[in-house]
């Protein structure tokens, strides 16, 4: 069945696309990477990896240990890495690199640097390839889970050889000559505190060496095949009689190099290149086939892709398979080796909005692995983890994880230990953590007062308050789906409501408040920072995705609310950098993108656009929704308005794309738009589909005219999970002009808890 499975995807992309335009030729990794730490464009790299594998590979244009890992803009590439970052501000962890040479030695990446260009440069999710100019050899990689293959064609010559840089913070170097092989290890790392950490790695050559030499710092190390130091790295080289192609195998653990190997020979052993990259390929148009979509633009077609293939890697498998076929992992919370599934890379500040709900719908049995990941990360750390790289990282806010493990039980996820994580999302709600980023900070003022204030040192308190009130909301939901008695989960409703203490009503917009009740002040809405994250008030204010009607109400009615959402693009794209002493790049994207205070590149306010479907002017979300997909979102080096951030901005275009959008997670809903396409399918994990239909749509006819759902007429701004999940059509007539009857009652709004 596995193997007509796949013969089913293959067929069915070069049935559809040719056999050169298949489903994973759309996606572009360039998306995003025309980046600097001043403007991001998506702050992206070439990502070459298989969706959820441990390791990615990437070319290095920047420094080795610059987050800035590979820019567009760049000239040379000094290495192509082993990489395991999820964002240039989180940086890298467990890195080392490869990079080949001709002639003298040279291993310093400043002085290995080749010149490259674009125009000789092939980047695919399954392979990448590139010409190095000052070297006359191609480099092409493809990949596996735990392991990469690759192969160098270099000119004729006696002066061929491959450098392997470990990288510095201390690490460990071996050349095996009668082996082929080259053993090594990295410490290094760049957030947190961790025991045991080792990154394993082997390289297997596929020719003798000609020459083998160690270095160590800045220096060649001479008749030493074995090197301890705090910069490793090793050189082997080749006399090669003919144009000629050197293949190397690699693989890592964070285990052991008995499991690199064992890695290594699982993932590759018995293959050549080709069939490595070719059964990447299939991997790719398989994952990516679960959506199918149709009767878009040649470049729509590439950015829903290049999206989609965003949303596939993050957080990574950090757990491996033993001789004895046991599942284990290290632990970035205690050091050990321990039983059990585990994951790493990701921050649920940005992804719980939309990364995670996207799982639960497409692929629900990785996440499933990723709650079970979740669950021993509690039990080996005390807490949840907020951002793992890849264990607690102590950045952003919140105590988002409780989003994410409501959501997936919630949208019907079995089969892990959720009384587990029931245990650890009440703990995170009543603890403070090791470090500000975990558990919850000002916790005794947010339980006693019912929010985190201004005066008391706290940053960022209003932001703290709102999202607080929403994961008591996800709380609340989970203890009511498991069955809680109301004695335990009554104090999480009530302090749901937590977010009108932060509501002024006289400017109609979130506030600090000091500790004994007043507003701070002065206020201005466009200060960022301060106290809000990465945005203002204008951004911050909408943060109730819980209770939108009761934020409606506290505006004065849905009126006025939408006047107030109306406003968001109205007002001029001024800004009070004060805060933070200079323009952040957030504020530099929200400033140029001509949507006034709308910062589609930053996360809180990104489900904003689907609020009008709760003022009774859906058409807007329509509008709205189609812009940014028009103008933010391109399949190119510059594709996207702000950072990617582990496929949280990228699933929000895929959800837009078909039409529909969670805005409260942890419930059974997601709020309606407007299809981009033609006609998609949505292939379901449980052998169901979801068809939408939209065959007049082009790029006049973007409103909603009718809606029919299942053969019948549907009338509500949402569409029910539970529904989809057992199948649906969805036949969306569209128009030029808004209808403005259509989901402007009251009884078709989504969800709001003040509305139970």
């Amino acid at each position: 069945m596995k193997f007509l499975f796949s013969s089913f995807f293959i067929l069915f992309n070069i049935l559809a696309f040719g056999q050169e335009g298949s489903l994973a030729d759309y996606a572009n990794p360039l998306m995003g990477t025309q980046s600097k730490p001043s403007l991001s464009n998506g702050n992206t790299y070439p990502a070459i990896g298989l969706p959820w594998g441990m390791n990615l590979w990437t070319p290095q244009t920047g420094k080795m240990g610059d987050g800035w890992a590979y820019t567009y803009d760049a000239d040379k590439i000094k290495g192509f890495k082993q990489t395991h970052q999820p964002s240039p501000w989180m940086n890298d962890y467990g890195a080392f690199a490869i990079m080949p040479g001709v002639g003298k030695l040279k291993f310093k990446e400043e002085e290995r640097a080749s010149w490259f260009s674009h125009k000789a440069e092939v980047a695919k999710p399954y392979s990448y390839s590139v010409y190095l100019a000052d070297i006359n050899v191609t480099t092409e990689l493809t990949p596996t889970e735990r392991a990469a293959f690759f192969k160098f064609d270099f000119p004729k010559t006696d002066s061929a050889y491959i450098v392997i840089d470990a990288l510095n913070k201390g690490s460990y170097i071996k050349i095996l000559p009668k082996e082929r092989k080259i053993l090594g290890y990295t410490t290094k790392y760049s957030r947190g505190k961790y025991n045991n950490f080792k990154n394993y790695f082997v390289v297997q050559f596929d020719k003798d060496f000609d020459l083998t030499t160690t270095w160590k710092d800045s220096v060649f190390v001479k008749n030493q095949l074995e090197i301890t130091s705090d910069h490793a790295g090793a050189i082997v080289g080749f006399k090669l009689k003919d144009k000629e192609s050197v293949y190397a195998r690699t693989a890592s653990s964070f285990i052991s190099f008995e499991q690199a190997e064992l890695n290594l020979k699982r993932e590759i052993a018995g293959r050549n290149f080709e069939q490595v990259k070719t059964d990447a390929k299939n991997i790719w148009n398989k994952t990516l086939g679960r959506i199918e979509v149709k009767g878009g633009t040649d470049q729509q077609m590439r950015t829903f892709y290049s999206s989609m293939y965003r949303t596939l890697f993050f957080p990574q498998k950090l757990y491996e398979i033993d001789a004895q076929n046991n599942i284990k992992h290290w632990s970035p919370y205690n050091g050990k080796i321990l039983d059990g599934k585990m994951f790493a890379g990701t921050g649920f500040w940005d992804t719980f909005r939309a990364l995670y709900p996207f799982l639960n719908l497409v692929y629900p049995s990785m996440n499933v692995e990723m709650q079970e990941g979740l669950a021993n990360a509690f039990k080996e750390g005390g807490f949840l983890p907020e951002w793992s790289s890849p264990g607690y990282s102590d950045i952003m806010i919140g105590n988002n994880s409780a989003s994410v493990v409501a959501d997936a039980y919630i949208k019907g996820l079995r089969g892990y230990d959720v009384e587990t994580l029931w245990q650890a999302v009440k703990h995170g709600a009543s603890h403070e953590g090791p470090i500000d980023a975990v558990g919850r900070r000002g916790v005794e003022y947010y339980n006693t007062l019912g929010y985190v204030p201004y005066d008391v040192k706290i940053n960022e308190n209003a932001a703290r308050t709102l999202e607080y009130a929403y994961d008591d909301f996800a709380i609340y939901q989970l203890g009511k789906a498991l069955g809680k008695p109301a004695s335990e989960i009554d104090i999480y409703k009530k302090r749901a409501y937590n977010y009108k203490n932060m509501f002024d009503p006289q400017t109609g917009l979130m506030r600090g408040k000091n500790k004994d009740g007043k507003f701070q002040s002065p206020f201005n809405p466009f200060k960022w920072g301060d106290a809000f994250t990465e945005g203002n008030s204008w951004h911050y204010t909408w943060s109730v995705f819980q209770d939108i009607d009761g934020l409606s109400k506290l505006m004065g009615g849905k009126k006025k609310f939408e006047a107030k959402l109306d406003e968001v693009f109205s007002l001029p794209p001024v800004f009070d950098d004060s805060y933070y002493g200079s323009v952040i790049h957030e504020i530099r994207e929200m400033q140029i993108m001509n949507m006034g205070q709308y910062a589609h590149g930053n996360q809180p306010i990104q489900h904003m656009i689907y609020l009008y479907n709760y003022a009774g002017a859906p058409y807007k979300t329509q509008y709205w929704a189609r812009q940014v997909m028009d103008k933010l979102y391109y399949a190119t080096p510059d594709g996207y308005c702000g950072d990617e951030d582990n496929g949280q901005t990228s699933a929000w275009y895929v959800f837009s794309a078909l039409g529909f959008y969670p805005v409260t997670p942890a419930t059974d809903q997601y709020v309606l738009g407007a299809p981009l396409f033609k006609e998609a399918v949505i292939h379901l994990e449980n052998g169901k589909k979801i068809e939408i239909k939209a065959p007049e749509n082009n790029a006049e006819n973007l409103y909603v005219k009718s809606l029919n759902l299942n053969l019948r007429s549907y009338f509500k701004n949402w569409l029910s999970h539970k529904e989809l999940m057992n199948g649906a059509v969805l036949e969306f007539q569209m128009d030029n002009k808004p209808n403005k009857d259509r989901g402007s009652q009251e009884k078709d709004f989504p969800y709001s808890m003040s509305k139970e």
